[in-house]
């Protein structure tokens, strides 16, 4: 009897964490907001697919995720793939080369993030967008709280000049909703 609730007790929790099938239809479903995070956060087409790529690939062979955080875990996953492949910590004061065009129209505000360096792209993207912490940023990024507080506040500023398009912003429904009203006049 006691192994019968054992067993019982690992098959529900079997059920609880996301299975690769999950993780594919995570993907599949959302693949360009999954794919325009990669793109915003290495402002080039081949890096992004490759930390997409890499984000699937992470996210199944992974550690068991609980289905409930199987988005956000694939969202982290491809977040982590572009830190590895764009190592912004090291790159903060560099200026962002031209990015390569994607396919399809570009919102005002897309076009102006992918011209920012490389770690103001990544603070914005992560804590703005994403929303993330800001320990968690820094954790991350590799550097200390203050300077992700004063990387957000100057892209914030830049954005405050109103010289984006909020209606134009991005495809995800959070992204579109936290800019929403967001428009200088």
């Amino acid at each position: 009897m006691f192994r019968s609730k054992e067993s019982q007790r690992a098959r529900e929790r079997a059920t609880e964490y996301a299975t690769c099938k999950d993780f594919q239809q995570i993907f599949k479903e959302d693949m360009a907001g999954l794919h325009l995070l990669a793109y915003l956060l290495t402002a080039d087409q081949a890096r992004a697919e490759q930390c997409f790529v890499a984000g699937l690939e992470d996210s199944i062979h992974g550690n068991p995720v609980f289905k409930q955080w199987a988005r956000t875990w694939s969202k982290r996953a491809i977040i982590q793939n572009a830190i590895k492949v764009m190592a912004p910590a090291t790159v903060r004061a560099e200026a962002a080369s031209l990015p390569t065009e994607p396919n399809g129209e570009q919102s005002p505000l897309v076009s102006m993030v992918l011209q920012w360096p490389v770690f103001e792209r990544f603070v914005f993207v992560m804590s703005v967008l994403e929303g993330y912490a800001v320990r968690e940023c820094a954790a991350l990024l590799a550097c200390t709280d203050q300077q992700i507080v004063a990387t957000k506040s100057r892209v914030l500023e830049r954005l405050a000049d109103g010289s984006w398009q909020a209606a134009t912003v991005l495809s995800s429904p959070r992204w579109n909703a936290l800019f929403a009203g967001a428009q200088v006049a």
